[in-house]
């Protein structure tokens, strides 16, 4: 077990890819938001990239080990200690029992991941220990972790003494600007061409009204095609209204003029068009851009997106670690 001194701000037990198959039920996949960072921490400690880890949202938990073990952590920089010295991030270590690992507020980027040899080993719910916070499923007692909670771990050996090459990190941004990759689509004919010109070269800031289930932009208003004007009644009366359909992960919603990225833990459907769709490749720049930061948006086709996948999943492979 794990004691929990201190729970950070929404620190939740997350696996990849989440909980799949139950979105037309009203459960999204969750998961981690940077699953790059994430499967990285736990190739780290020798476990199976997709493992139930802790995801860290911008404040640090502080957590006792009940016993031996070995550890990672990567993502956002939020400075971890060892019973108060520093930890280096990207490299696994042998704890022990009694021991505490402690992290801060994050200095660079947003979500660190904690990863831990064997993994977490809260009850599965609908095939996935991820945390659903808004519907009380997934990790301890349906919510991020709390004080005074101990959580369970499967036992597994563990490698320490391993590190992730620089070149194989994700590269977190440090001047507030991100360039996010984005695909056309599903609904991106009811945007004229202004509009979607002016999307792609305008600078949109991350709004502080912005959690798990979508980040909401802030930037120019929006201009659309004659078509989401000249439209049966059923679609609604805003131009950015349509009869409900189905959401993709990714899916920049257009609520009115309020774009809205919906992410891990966002609706499967609704009546608000999707003019571009973030693709799961960029989702880990999501995952850690913080709010009042700026996301410049750059079109690729779908193949570039599955591209960059492929790319990132095979660094997250054993054989790519170094000894530290």
């Amino acid at each position: 077990m794990i004691k929990v001194r201190k729970a950070g701000l929404e620190t939740s037990i997350q696996d990849y890819p989440g909980r799949i198959g139950y979105w037309n039920q009203g459960f999204p996949p969750s998961g981690p938001m940077d699953s790059w960072s994430f499967r990285m921490a736990n190739v780290l400690v020798g476990n199976q990239p997709g493992l139930a880890g802790l995801e860290c949202q911008f404040l640090g938990p502080t957590l006792e080990f009940g016993a031996d073990t070995v550890i990672a952590v990567t993502g956002a920089d939020m400075r971890p200690t060892l019973d108060g010295e520093a930890l280096p991030m990207w490299r696994s270590f042998v704890v022990k029992a009694g021991q505490t690992l402690a992290l801060g507020a994050a200095r660079i980027g947003a979500r660190a991941y904690v990863a831990i040899a064997g993994g977490f080993d809260n009850p599965q719910m609908l095939g996935s220990r991820s945390t659903f916070n808004k519907a009380g499923v997934g990790g301890i007692d349906g919510h991020s972790i709390q004080p005074g909670q101990e959580l369970p771990v499967a036992a597994a050996k563990g490698t320490p003494g391993m590190l992730v090459p620089e070149a194989l990190r994700p590269e977190i941004r440090t001047d507030r600007n991100w360039t996010i990759e984005v695909c056309a689509g599903p609904n991106d004919d009811w945007i004229d061409a202004a509009g979607q010109e002016r999307f792609l070269t305008s600078a949109w800031v991350l709004s502080a009204k912005s959690d798990r289930t979508g980040f909401r932009l802030e930037g120019p208003e929006w201009t659309f095609a004659k078509k989401a004007y000249d439209k049966p009644k059923e679609h609604g009366s805003l131009p950015s209204n349509i009869i409900d359909h189905g959401y993709p992960m990714g899916a920049i919603n257009l609520a009115g003029q309020t774009p809205i990225v919906l992410v891990n833990d966002g609706p499967s459907m609704g009546g608000f068009i999707n003019p571009y769709t973030v693709p799961s490749a960029a989702f880990w720049k999501l995952g850690q851009a913080k709010p009042g930061e700026h996301l410049h948006f750059q079109l690729i086709s779908v193949k570039e997106a599955q591209l960059i996948a492929t790319q990132i999943a095979e660094r997250c492979v054993f054989a790519n670690l170094v000894q530290a």
